[in-house]
């Protein structure tokens, strides 16, 4: 068995809970992006884009998703939105 670095344990180690934040978050970002898009009532579906709207720029933000992806998701709820007026 090789020996490891210390800081190459501790850098797996903080890649783990790392990875574990990340996996976390992007399943909030998604399951609140289906939220809006499955969501039939106008006031509702207001609700849940405000606070979506929220988590994307926040994520984009700190570097979970691309601007570009971010933007392209918040258009794609605002179109679903707009088709409920």
């Amino acid at each position: 068995m090789v020996d490891r670095h210390a800081s190459q344990i501790k850098r797996q180690r903080q890649d783990l809970k790392r990875h574990a934040v990340n996996v976390k978050n992007m399943s909030r970002l998604r399951s609140a992006i289906k939220k809006v898009l499955m969501t039939k009532k106008l006031k509702e579906a207001e609700a849940f884009y405000n606070e979506t709207v929220s988590l994307i720029d926040k994520m984009a933000a700190n570097g979970l998703i691309h601007k570009n992806t971010a933007a392209r998701r918040k258009a794609q709820i605002a179109r679903h939105l707009n088709s409920l007026k």
